[in-house]
Parts: C-alpha cells; structure tokens; sequence
C-alpha cells in the first residue's frame, strides 16, 4: 500500500524528469534543479511567485511553515491537498505555473549578468557590502570561497567574531534557502569547522 506521500510524489512525477533532496523536514522536488515543491508525510506544497500567489491564496491554500524548536519560518510555497482531491484541473494548472515560475527564476538567478550577492537567499544589501568590503566581490566568489570562510573573512575586516547567525546566513545563501531551515547539527558543523580555522 502506498502512502499519501508517495501519493502526492507520484501525482508530481507526471510534470517530468524531476530530482528529489531531503529538506524542510520532507522532500523537495526539482525539475532543471529549480525547486518547486515540498512533500512532506501528510501534505504537497507548491512555490508561489508572482500572481501565482494571489490565484493560491484565493483557492484557500495556506502557506508552508517550518517549525524548528520555538521558531517558525514560512517560506513562499502553499498546501495544495485540498485542490489535489476537489479539482484535479485547477490542481494541474497551478502545478504547471508553479514550475515555469521557478524554473525562470532559477535561470535569472544563475545568468551571469544577473547574479548580485544581494539577490541571493537571506542576503541584502547591508550584507553585500560587508562581504565585498571583506574581498568577496561576487557570487561566484562566494560560492567558490564557501560560508565558513566568507565568515572568517567579515570577521577579520570587522576586526572582531561577529554573531554566529551570520555563519548560517551565508550557509543558507549557498544553499539556496532560508538560514532558519538548517538543521542543528549542520549549523554546528559550520561552527567546528569555523573553529578549527581560527583556534
């Protein structure tokens, strides 16, 4: 016997050749590596974007929220169960629409001509020009150097260790995905490896 789970993974396996990662607590679903869903053991959530949102806040599809100890990160991706069962169609519409958005984000994200520190996951521009200030001029940089040492950077400009949080800022920057969604045990592997640099 199936599971919802695999229900729901099934349903989604229709839209094409897709790759599936271990995140948020459940599965997340790529097509062209541009994520677009979530499955978790009891719900399928899409990504939003744009008046997608608008078309699944009014189909009464409630946002996607990750709770970790006492925080909770929502993040732009909405629980389509109830459309999966009440109106297949719509259901496949929005699917459809979900993956174009995603997918031409995904390439504007990567075209070179468009990648800035600021754009990427929990960065803005505060933070860009402390890690430019720190000699990581752009994303390439960025990803190339790493969190670890993109941290160890600003804190030797800043003349001081700075918040830790910063360590999974850039950690979730690389990643692709809000910082609040590490686990605990990869933020703390980031932090040994920070410290075995510095001590």
């Amino acid at each position: 016997m199936t599971s919802i789970k695999d229900d729901y993974l099934n349903y989604l396996s229709k839209f094409g050749q897709q790759e599936k990662r271990s995140m948020f607590g459940g599965t997340g679903v790529f097509i062209n590596s541009a994520m677009f869903a979530i499955v978790t053991p009891t719900s399928m959530y899409i990504r939003g974007g744009n008046d997608l949102d608008t078309k699944l806040i009014k189909s009464g599809c409630e946002k996607f929220r990750h709770i970790k100890k006492s925080k909770t990160a929502t993040v732009n991706y909405y629980e389509i169960n109830k459309l999966f069962l009440t109106d297949q169609s719509q259901c496949d519409s929005f699917v459809e629409q979900s993956i174009a958005f995603s997918c031409r984000d995904k390439d504007f994200r990567t075209s070179e001509s468009n990648r800035r520190l600021r754009d990427l996951p929990n960065m803005r521009l505060t933070l860009e020009r402390m890690v430019k200030k720190a000699g990581v001029l752009d994303v390439d940089t960025f990803f190339n150097v790493g969190a670890v040492n993109v941290f160890r950077r600003v804190c030797e400009h800043n003349g001081q260790e700075l918040d830790h949080k910063l360590l999974w800022i850039f950690a979730g920057a690389i990643q692709g995905g809000h910082w609040q969604l590490l686990s605990e045990d990869h933020k703390q592997r980031l932090l040994d490896e920070y410290h075995q640099q510095t001590h």
